[in-house]
């Protein structure tokens, strides 16, 4: 069992109107993954985390597109007195490790490097790595690192 596959339950059934199975399911995802996975975040199709989405949190009304690698240690998060949260594209690979915080924007066909601290719109089409995440090269295409 992944950390995905218990998502995709629990948001089925909160999209349901059941109203405690999603929750137990959260803390059951929190007790195998130590993980923040809330049912109420919005995860689009052949999503996957790596290895199993161990240690990763999601802010609950995150908005991650198709397609997408998430790594280990990730956080995708918000700031305080900020309401808006991150809103990932499709086919986005999120390295080990990153930090994506605030209102943030990342464009479709994304890298981003591992530990790299995301706290700007990200474009298409480009590879971000650092603290604070610089664009370090453009124009790429994730399919074209299917080796990732």
């Amino acid at each position: 069992m992944n950390l995905i596959n218990l998502h995709r339950i629990a948001h089925a059934l909160y999209l349901k109107k059941i109203p405690i199975l999603p929750k137990v399911i959260y803390y059951l995802e929190f007790l195998i993954f130590n993980s923040s996975l809330p049912y109420k975040c919005q995860i689009g199709k052949d999503t996957k985390f790596a290895y199993g989405g161990i240690a990763t949190v999601i802010h609950e009304r995150a908005v991650i597109g198709n397609n997408c690698l998430i790594g280990q240690g990730v956080t995708i998060g918000g700031k305080s007195k900020q309401y808006e949260v991150p809103r990932i594209g499709d086919y986005v690979y999120i390295s080990a490790g990153a930090r994506i915080i605030g209102n943030v924007k990342i464009g479709n066909n994304v890298i981003v490097g591992a530990n790299a601290v995301v706290t700007k719109n990200v474009p298409d089409n480009c590879i971000v790595a650092g603290i604070p995440a610089t664009i370090i090269r453009e124009n790429i295409q994730v399919s074209d690192y299917e080796d990732l």
